[in-house]
C-alpha cells in the first residue's frame, strides 16, 4: 500500500501479555508508528512466556520499534515524557496507578501534551468493580461467556484470548475516535476499554434472547438452535464437518446436493421452523447420509451447493490453508532464533489490499538509540547512557550511536 491509514500518527505504547500489545499491533499495521517501552535489559516478560503464552509476543508485536529504558531512573523518565510530548496517543494496560506513580498517568502527560489521546485498558470500565485485577478467563467465568461455552454444569473457557484480543481492538477503535474528533477540537482525552465489559457486549444477544422471549439462552452444547441443520457430522473417514443450513433456500439446494429429496418433499420441512420441530427426524437422516461420505465428498457437495460448511481444523492446520496462501494473507516474520514464521496479517482490505510488515518483531531496545537520537540526544549522551543501563539495546547495530 502506498500510504496507511493512520500514517503519521505517533503511538507511545506501555503494554505488556495481550489486550495493550493487541490495541498496538492495530495501530501499527493501520500505518501509525508504534514505540514500545520495555524495561531495560531484560525487556517485556511476555517475550520469555512459555506453553500457550509462547506465541504472545510475536503474534501482537510487529510493526513496532522498541525502546528499552530504566523508568524509575531520573533522566530515563525524562527521555520517555519527552518522547510523549511529541506523541498522538499512549496506550496501556498495567495495572492501575502504575504508571501515575511515575508522572506517567494522563492527567501528568495532558499538561505537556493537551492534544494527547491516552487509552487505558483495564479489567473493568468505571463502576463497583473497576480496582478489581481481571483477566480473560476471570471475565470469561463472570461474564456468562463460559457458562455458555461449556456443557451445562462444566463452564469452559473460550479456546483464545478473546477478550483481550477485542479489548484491544475496541481500545485502537477509541483512539481512532478520538483523534478523528480531536481534528475539529485540539485536545485530546482520555479513552478506555476493558475486558469484563468487552465480554458482556459478547454475550449481549444472549442477554437480549432472554429479554424477549423470557427463556435464559442455554450453554452452546444444548442449545435449541435457530436452525434445524447446524452442527457437526461424522464422515466416513473419522473426520468431522460442520455444514450450516439457515434458509428454505438453502434447505432445498442442501436436499439435492445430498441426494435427499425425500426429505425435500415433506410440507412441513419447506420452513424454518417446522425443519427446527421435525429435528429429531430429520438430523438422524443426515447423520447417516453425511456418514456414508469422505469430508472431503461432503465438502465438495456443500461447496457445490453454495452452504456453509467447514472442517474442523487445528490451528497448526491453517498454515497450509489454501485461503491463507493469498498474497497478504499472512504476515512473515523472524523469531530470535532465526525462524521464519508467517503469522496472520490484520483482517481488513484497503482497495484490495492487507496491511502489511513494515518493521519485523524489534529485539529488546533495538530502536533506543535512534529513538533518543529523534530527540535530539547526541551520540555521546546516547553511548553514555547505554554503558550506565539508563537505556539498552539488545541488537549489535545499535549498541553504538556513532555506529
Amino acid at each position: 500500500m502506498s500510504r496507511l491509514p493512520l500514517q503519521g500518527v505517533k503511538v507511545v505504547e506501555f503494554s505488556h501479555m495481550v489486550m495493550g500489545p493487541a490495541a498496538g499491533l492495530v495501530l501499527a499495521d493501520l500505518g501509525a508508528e508504534v514505540i514500545k517501552i520495555e524495561p531495560v535489559g531484560e525487556g517485556d516478560k511476555t517475550r520469555r512466556l512459555p506453553g500457550s503464552g509462547a506465541g504472545y509476543f510475536p503474534m501482537f508485536n510487529r510493526n513496532k520499534q522498541s525502546l528499552a529504558v530504566d523508568l524509575k531512573s531520573t533522566e530515563g523518565l525524562e527521555l520517555v515524557r519527552k518522547l510523549v510530548a511529541g506523541a498522538d496517543v499512549v496506550t496501556e494496560n498495567f495495572r492501575g496507578g502504575v504508571l501515575d506513580k511515575l508522572g506517567l498517568g494522563y492527567e501528568e502527560l495532558r499538561k505537556d501534551n493537551p492534544g494527547l489521546v491516552y487509552l487505558s485498558m483495564k479489567g473493568f470500565l468505571t463502576g463497583p468493580y473497576e480496582n478489581r485485577a481481571a483477566m480473560d478467563e476471570v471475565v470469561q467465568m463472570m461474564g456468562g461467556l463460559a457458562y455458555m461455552t461449556g456443557p451445562p454444569g462444566q463452564p469452559l473457557r473460550a479456546g483464545t484470548s478473546i477478550n483481550d484480543i477485542m479489548g484491544g481492538m475496541f481500545g485502537a477503535l477509541a483512539v481512532i475516535a478520538a483523534l478523528y474528533e480531536r481534528v475539529h477540537t485540539g485536545e485530546g482525552q482520555l479513552v478506555r476499554s476493558s475486558l469484563f465489559e468487552n465480554n458482556v457486549f459478547l454475550v449481549g444477544q444472549h442477554m437480549a434472547q432472554f429479554g424477549v422471549t423470557g427463556n435464559a439462552a442455554r450453554p452452546m452444547p444444548v442449545r435449541l438452535s435457530a436452525w434445524a441443520v447446524y452442527e457437526v457430522f461424522e464422515t466416513l473417514d473419522d473426520e468431522k464437518i460442520f455444514v450450516g443450513v439457515v434458509s428454505d433456500t438453502q434447505w432445498a439446494a442442501f436436499c439435492r446436493a445430498f441426494d435427499l429429496e425425500d426429505l425435500a418433499s415433506v410440507e412441513e420441512y419447506r420452513t424454518n421452523p417446522g425443519r427446527v420441530a421435525g429435528r429429531e427426524t430429520i438430523i438422524p437422516i443426515i447423520k447417516a447420509k453425511i456418514a456414508s461420505m469422505t469430508r472431503a465428498e461432503a465438502a465438495s457437495h456443500c461447496e457445490a451447493a453454495v452452504l456453509p460448511f467447514a472442517p474442523i481444523n487445528r490451528p497448526e492446520e491453517l498454515f497450509d490453508d489454501p485461503q491463507l496462501a493469498v498474497p497478504g494473507a499472512m504476515t512473515p516474520l523472524t523469531l530470535p532464533n532465526g525462524k521464519q514464521l508467517p503469522l496472520p496479517a490484520l483482517p481488513v482490505e484497503f482497495d484490495g489490499e492487507r496491511p502489511g510488515l513494515r518493521l519485523d518483531l524489534p529485539g529488546i531496545g533495538e530502536h533506543s538509540a535512534s529513538v533518543a537520537a529523534s530527540l535530539g540526544y547526541s551520540p555521546e549522551q546516547i553511548d553514555r547512557m547505554l554503558e550506565e543501563n539508563i537505556i539498552s539495546a539488545e541488537t549489535a547495530g545499535v549498541l553504538s550511536a556513532r555506529g
